[in-house]
């Protein structure tokens, strides 16, 4: 198994990208053929060979793509079949880039993967989705460099207003201010920031603050072994009202109790590693 992770060098395209990423699953590695993806606000683009099939289910629902296509930010965990080799490529938009794309048709998609032809989306500006795969890996800050100059391109159609500008103040103070007081923070009303952050996510703040904690607390759970874990203590940690609501969380976002995910340890992070930004 291969992976990195990069951010974007350009800061116009920063402003809209997260990161970019790279997995490469090989014909010997044997680790879980159906890892979940926990819920994420982001959109994500996947740029895959075109003769790649990529399966995704959820609460019964089964979603097939060939080649590259779209994540939507999603509240469900997808289900996904890796059980044959592959190499992605993905680029990880902020919550609530689309909207400054002027998508509004793919601002309220959610739990939802889309074909997308990356050639018409971006023109001349990327090579082909095998050339950019079979590349990835050894020449990763060179593929870095190729994407930021195609998104420089896409991304110069962006505009923000008011209400995307006002999303991006939220954003970073989100997950460490309680919701109610965010408004009063910013110095605006309550209503107003509600109302915008629901227009250019297509989320709630309550929703985005959900998934930000779960993916912290993921994040803790895979650096600690089993002996480690004491769920009283991480529902304290991070600010459960007790253990059986954390208990509830856990089960409604990624569809097992605590035993269960420490006894599977099945999200992408448990079996492709936590990769950080290099």
């Amino acid at each position: 198994m291969k992976n990195w992770k990069l951010a974007p060098k350009s800061e116009s395209v920063a402003k809209y990208v997260e990161c970019y990423w790279f997995l490469e699953k090989e014909p010997d590695d044997h680790g879980n053929l159906y890892p979940k993806l926990n819920p994420d606000p982001a959109a994500h683009l996947i740029i895959a060979s075109d003769n790649e099939v990529h399966q995704y289910d959820h609460s019964g629902t089964r979603q097939v793509v060939q080649g590259c296509h779209w994540i939507f930010p999603h509240l469900k965990t997808l289900t996904m079949d890796h059980s044959d080799p592959f190499k992605i490529i993905g680029i990880k938009f902020r919550v609530g880039a689309l909207y400054s794309l002027n998508l509004p048709d793919l601002i309220s998609i959610l739990d939802k993967v889309e074909p997308v032809a990356i050639r018409r989306m971006f023109g001349s500006h990327l090579g082909s989705a095998e050339q950019l795969v079979d590349s990835a890996f050894e020449q990763r800050d060179s593929l870095c460099d190729t994407l930021d100059d195609a998104l420089s391109v896409y991304l110069s159609k962006a505009l923000d207003d008011k209400h995307s500008e006002l999303v991006r103040n939220i954003l970073p103070i989100l997950s460490d201010t309680p919701i109610a007081e965010i408004g009063e923070k910013l110095h605006r009303s309550q209503r107003t920031i509600e109302r915008a952050f629901t227009r250019v996510t297509g989320l709630t703040m309550k929703q985005v603050h959900s998934m930000v904690r779960l993916e912290d607390m993921l994040n803790y759970l895979y650096e600690l072994n089993d002996a480690e874990l004491n769920w009283a203590d991480i529902a304290s940690k991070y600010e459960f009202s007790d253990q059986p609501h954390l208990i509830r969380h856990l089960k409604n976002s990624i569809g097992n109790t605590p035993a269960a995910y420490a006894q599977q340890r099945d999200l992408t992070i448990d079996v492709y590693g936590n990769f950080e930004l290099n």
